[in-house]
């Protein structure tokens, strides 16, 4: 799974996600794309989950590039432990994605195989997302 090697602070705040896109909304590698249509949280088990679910499908041909990187602790206190005592330790990495954002790229494949890649791996995450083309601009 997606973690960072080291971070300058061990804990963030949750913060909020505003706006668009600012880059990373076009495709760069491949033919074939997800782009994000709103703003979520993905978890970088999601990110592991629809990556396998696309090279599956793919039969290992092709290639696959994940544009985004879980670089965001999120902390949680264990089940059943009472209120105050600090913040709780890291429970996972996620990544904040904003509406515009190109997730996954694919090449080396037909359309019919990678829009559908693209489609059973939109279904693991929690964004809605759209399938895009290098024809779409």
């Amino acid at each position: 799974m997606l973690l960072p090697k080291r971070t300058k602070h061990r804990k963030q705040f949750k913060g909020r996600i505003h706006g668009k896109a600012k880059g990373g909304t076009d495709l760069n590698f491949g033919t074939y794309g997800l782009k994000s249509v709103e703003p979520e949280r993905v978890t970088a088990r999601q990110i592991e989950s629809a990556r396998r679910a696309m090279t599956r499908h793919m039969k290992r041909q092709g290639r696959v590039w994940i544009r985004i990187f879980p670089d965001v602790p999120v902390t949680a206190k264990p089940i059943e432990v009472r209120m105050g005592k600090g913040k709780g330790s890291i429970d996972r990495w996620v990544c904040k994605v904003k509406p515009g954002r190109v997730m996954f790229e694919i090449d080396g494949v037909t359309e019919a195989v990678a829009k559908e890649a693209l489609r059973l791996a939109a279904m693991k995450l929690p964004v809605k997302c759209r399938v895009i083309t290098r024809e779409d601009w």
